[in-house]
């Protein structure tokens, strides 16, 4: 291709995309009503076209699942929300991945599917409409749920996937992915996935998925097994993971063995949730090569997360982080590779039927072979300029004896909180001007480290600490404090 060619090309390529599909010149109306229909009718339109812009007059617009074609900029002008309609026949199962397991999975209300060279846009909404997936979990009254019944059998560990819940945007095997400036509320499940993707820019996106009530499992921006991923600008409220990187679950993650790598986090704030950056739990193809600047956290649960099983495998390595903001944040570093049992290390009860059991349920519980392939290795990461106040345990990290921990690096780190807390299995850690202050004094307790020697630590008064903990609304902040929120915390 000559460059006279190349340049005619982009060109012609840049006035398709100028091109304008209102989405009510194909039927689309705000207000009650299916829109599904209408809006993948601009949206088609528009990918037949050559490229696009799909917009909409000022409304709300009830729809099902959607699917953004290549070329296609789906922009929604402020005043402009699309809003999931409340029936599971409207979201059809698609291959995907969930909670680090290949399988079918409920299509997501906004959809980016086996595409390239897509755009989602403007200050309007997607509204997941979660309740009704919420109730389908919990139950309306925290307890009717599927989550009870499946307890009580021993399922714990089964039903995230037997309780299909619709999500509200998901990327899925695509490229050159742009999101922009749109709000993402009240999700089903995660609000946000991006899975199997490479170059996906999610920018100045607000998401609350804590508006009238508390969703299980409600991720903020869920990056799984992608590539050359930037997230920016962000703000993020919701019940589970604030930002999380997955890499596949047990043996089929093992087997998929596809990394999370090249992600760049920066300038943003996370509020209620459980994880301001979260490592895992689904580690098995191994995250790497992250960079993560300039946070803030209000009233998160968790701060640095890092959380894995052993039979996980995989894990993490070559993490910067650095400008890290914590207010009220409970555990600002919290590494557990022995997480969730329950959840981690399924087995099938004796009353349950293996011949006519779901495949899922048989991939789930596929043992690891052999089983030092599960013993996840976390390695390599740097944390520096940290500053985090009205913490109850200040730094939590245990692995395992035949992985230690290794080679993570504290520069510029200061902490207030409860209690100093305790490395367990770890080697080769270290302390460049890092102080823990601790109501009532104390130092971190080691247990079977290695070239790890205990950060200084300087007395706070219970006073200080609990004004730090008022300052951040802590009583405000995450269904845990609720008394609903243990069991969100799935994935």
């Amino acid at each position: 291709m000559t460059a006279r060619t190349f340049l005619l090309a982009c060109f012609t390529l840049g006035s398709a995309f100028a091109a304008e599909f209102k989405a009510n010149d194909y039927g689309a109306k705000p207000g009650e009503g299916n829109n599904t229909e209408a809006i993948q009718k601009a949206i088609d339109a528009a990918a037949e076209a050559g490229g696009g812009t799909v917009v909409f007059d000022e409304g709300l617009y009830p729809s099902g699942a959607l699917f953004v074609k290549s070329g296609v900029t789906l922009h929604l002008d402020e005043g402009v929300t699309i809003q999931a309609i409340q029936d599971d026949a409207l979201y059809p199962d698609k291959p995907t991945r969930v909670a680090g397991l290949e399988m079918e999975w409920p299509a997501a209300l906004v959809n980016v599917y086996e595409e390239e060279n897509v755009k989602i846009t403007g200050k309007g909404a997607i509204d997941g409409n979660g309740k009704y997936w919420w109730h389908k979990f919990w139950g309306e009254d925290g307890k009717s749920g599927m989550l009870g019944p499946y307890r009580d059998k021993g399922l714990r560990w089964a039903v995230d996937y037997d309780c299909k819940r619709v999500r509200a945007l998901a990327v899925f095997k695509s490229k050159n992915v742009d999101i922009r400036d749109v709000s993402v509320l009240r999700s089903g499940f995660w609000s946000i996935t991006l899975t199997y993707s490479e170059k996906v820019v999610v920018d100045g996106v607000k998401i609350r998925a804590n508006i009238g009530g508390f969703g299980p499992s409600s991720d903020g921006v869920d990056i799984d097994s992608s590539k050359d991923v930037l997230v920016q600008n962000c703000d993020i409220d919701c019940n589970d993971d604030n930002i999380c990187l997955k890499a596949g679950r047990d043996s089929d993650g093992l087997r998929v063995n596809r990394p999370c790598e090249d992600i760049t986090i920066r300038n943003c704030i996370t509020r209620s949730g459980h994880g301001m950056l979260t490592l895992g739990s689904e580690t098995s193809g191994g995250i790497r090569n992250v960079t993560v600047e300039n946070i803030t956290a209000i009233g998160t649960s968790n701060g640095v997360r890092i959380k894995s099983a052993r039979v996980r495998g995989g894990g993490a390595e070559n993490i910067k982080l650095t400008g890290l903001k914590m207010i009220g944040v409970a555990n600002p570093l919290q590494f557990e590779l022995n997480w969730y049992p329950a959840y981690s290390y399924p087995e099938i009860p004796d009353h349950v039927d293996q011949d006519n059991m779901p495949r899922h349920w048989k991939v789930l519980t596929t043992r690891v072979d052999p089983p030092e392939k599960g013993i996840p290795m976390v390695r390599n990461i740097e944390i520096r300029d940290l500053h985090a106040t009205g913490a109850d345990t200040a730094i939590h990290a245990n692995a395992y004896p035949e992985k230690p921990m290794t080679g993570i690096r504290l520069r510029n780190v200061t902490i207030e909180a409860k209690e100093a807390g305790q490395i367990s299995n770890a080697a080769d850690w270290s302390f460049e001007d890092v102080t823990l202050r601790v109501v009532g004094g104390g130092e971190v307790k080691l247990e079977n480290c290695e070239g790890v020697e205990p950060p200084a630590t300087g007395e706070l008064s219970r006073e200080e600490w609990k004004a730090a903990k008022e300052k951040a609304g802590d009583a405000d902040h995450g269904a845990v404090q609720l008394g609903v929120g243990n069991d969100s915390d799935d994935e």
